[in-house]
């Protein structure tokens, strides 16, 4: 078998430095062959200019020099002898300790194809093989281990070596991991599964992370192909092999999607701990996040929106459908925790009301519809600010809540459930792109009518969602519950060190009113004299103390530092306002919906 055409060396050149080394190799170039780096990488819609981490570019055919020609702020060029191997040799600093990018220091290294793979221009869709080379042993003598979903060619024992891609599609979406890392192996309906976990402590529980890891894959793979799946003549799930690669930090949260596998980031104390006595809040956050990024596997990563049939990795790509693509799989995350039996009813009803308060407290749900939310996520969902809520929603929370109305809506016209409209598009697409209107024809098709009104008003509109009336139908009631001092003025705030700093102040609230402005720092409160009590000034080190300083008055002075200056702003406390408490009306009819697909 002939050697590939694209060849990619990768070492850790200095890990002090944060550099990886990189040297590709291309067997026949053009005479003026043209290499790109991405702007972007798929999932995580920001141009986060790659480019900027790449240094000293050097171009060489055997002994002799060639000049490197930059284009624009990614691409270079380079004049050649045409068909004779050209090598280009450069180095990445890798310091972004995400799941995005690229990091590398002496405990832990990884990357992703588009942080450390020029893409060679003509040559994007031939083979590309790729050398991970095992840095040298350190001091300590803990040998590092590499992990990928790469098909391997030739590895030793830790993991490193060579491995083969079908394209450049398929090396960008499949990350690397190395260190001395925790793992291990299992399967789930038949497939074999890795597990790996960095920056792991003594506590932590393996064994339990794996079962239920198990558990939610088996859930998926199940809610996509059947009870079958697995089994002789049964049908089989898109992907053969599946990493996870969880990096354990300090503080961090989030995952991004790929293929055959994906790269988690959470923090340690959410990791499952030995002897644990109960599932913490955290790990079931974790949890759910391991569903979100394994239901891409078949939701983004095959079907997809059709603007994602072939990535340009040179701009933006615009969708409208991120409400479906990552706001329907937040919906099924939580739901499949439920039906693999990872939390109970109580706790899935508390994390949809979650949800469900998280938009009703975002004024920027009155601005953006979910789609043009959607199709904005490169300069507002990702590009956050004080003004953010203001005037975008998000599609993951809304888009879920979009979900739960149709999957709603479905059972209780009794026709059939989301669950089949969403098997449906997969076998109608054949697990690949789709838009808009193949989602109402899945739906109609199931439901036996159109929705398009429906698809009209809850994705298009910024008309309110029929939450309390499908949840009612289906034995769960609504409450009102007195808000958090911050919900009830309008704020966003962080409270550290004593300072309540003002992070947002939200649209419409009495905190605008009052002349509130983000970045304010809330220093204190002043109440005016009133009979039997002189006038009062206190110093404000957390919002909930405003009750124990103002009793029964409701209209004071807030004392704010902005800019050095020093400002009193009067305010008045609003009316008592409220969020949701979902609870079980009627237990039967919960389960039914949670349980039956």
């Amino acid at each position: 078998m002939a050697a590939p055409a694209i060849q990619y060396r990768v070492e850790c050149a200095d890990r002090r430095a944060h550099l990886f080394g990189v040297t590709l190799t291309i067997a026949h170039p053009a005479a003026l062959q043209r290499v790109e780096l991405p702007v972007w990488i798929p999932g995580s819609y920001l141009v986060r200019e790659f480019s900027k981490n790449l240094q000293n570019l050097r171009a060489a055919q055997g002994r002799r020099r060639l000049a490197v020609h930059q284009i624009d702020k990614c691409s270079w060029q380079i004049e050649c002898t045409p068909g004779k191997p050209l090598e280009l040799r450069y180095e990445v600093c890798a310091y972004d300790n995400s799941v995005r990018t690229a990091w590398l220091d002496e405990d832990r290294g990884f990357f992703n194809g588009t942080s450390l793979c020029l893409r060679v221009d003509g040559h994007v869709d031939a083979p590309h093989a790729i050398e991970v080379v095992a840095p040298p042993l350190p001091k300590d003598g803990v040998r590092w281990s590499c992990a990928t979903a790469l098909t391997p060619v030739r590895v030793d024992r830790q993991g490193f070596g060579s491995f083969i891609a079908g394209g450049y599609d398929e090396l960008a979406d499949s990350p690397v991991e190395m260190g001395a890392f925790w793992s291990a192996e299992f399967e789930a309906c038949g497939v074999p599964h890795r597990f790996v976990v960095a920056g792991a402590p003594a506590s932590f529980d393996g064994d339990r992370l794996v079962a239920d890891a198990r558990a939610i894959c088996e859930a998926q793979m199940r809610f996509w192909h059947g009870d079958k799946v697995g089994k002789r003549g049964a049908l089989k799930p898109p992907h053969d092999r599946y990493v996870f690669m969880l990096n354990a930090v300090d503080d961090g949260y989030g995952g991004l999607e790929h293929r055959h596998s994906t790269a988690l980031i959470c923090t340690r104390r959410d990791l499952p701990q030995l002897d644990a006595r109960k599932q913490s809040d955290g790990y079931t956050t974790l949890l759910g996040l391991i569903s979100h990024e394994y239901f891409h596997t078949w939701n983004v990563k095959r079907m997809r929106p059709a603007e994602f049939a072939h990535y340009d990795y040179g701009r933006e790509n615009y969708t409208p459908l991120l409400w479906f693509f990552e706001g329907f799989t937040s919906y099924y995350d939580d739901l499949l925790l439920r039906r693999a039996g990872r939390i109970d009813d109580a706790t899935y009803l508390k994390l949809i009301n979650k949800t469900i308060n998280q938009v009703l407290q975002t004024p920027g749900r009155h601005v953006q519809s979910v789609a043009q939310a959607s199709f904005d996520a490169w300069v507002k969902y990702y590009r956050q600010d004080e003004q953010t809520p203001n005037t975008t929603v998000s599609y993951y929370t809304k888009g879920a809540l979009v979900a739960l109305c149709f999957d709603l809506t479905l059972r209780a016209e009794g026709k059939g459930t989301l669950d089949q409209v969403m098997r449906l598009l997969w076998k109608n697409s054949e697990g690949g792109p789709i838009d808009e209107a193949d989602f109402a024809d899945a739906l109609e098709a199931v439901g036996g009518r159109s929705f398009s009104k429906e698809i009209a008003s809850w994705v298009h509109t910024t008309d309110e969602l029929p939450l309390a009336t499908l949840l009612r139908a289906h034995g769960v009631a609504a409450l009102d519950d007195p808000a958090q001092r911050a919900q009830e003025l309008g704020l966003r705030v962080s409270e550290t060190g004593g300072m309540v700093q003002v992070k947002a102040v939200l649209r419409g609230g009495a905190a605008e009113q009052a002349g509130f402005s983000a970045n304010d720092e809330w220093i204190g409160v002043e109440l005016p004299a009133a009979k039997g009590r002189p006038a009062q000034g206190w110093r404000l080190t957390r919002l909930d103390d405003l009750a124990l300083y103002l009793g029964p008055v409701r209209r004071f002075t807030a004392l704010v530092a902005r800019d050095r200056r020093l400002l009193r702003l009067p305010l008045a406390l609003p009316a008592e306002a409220a969020t949701w408490r979902l609870f079980a009306q009627d237990a039967a009819k919960l389960a039914h919906w949670l349980s039956h697909s």
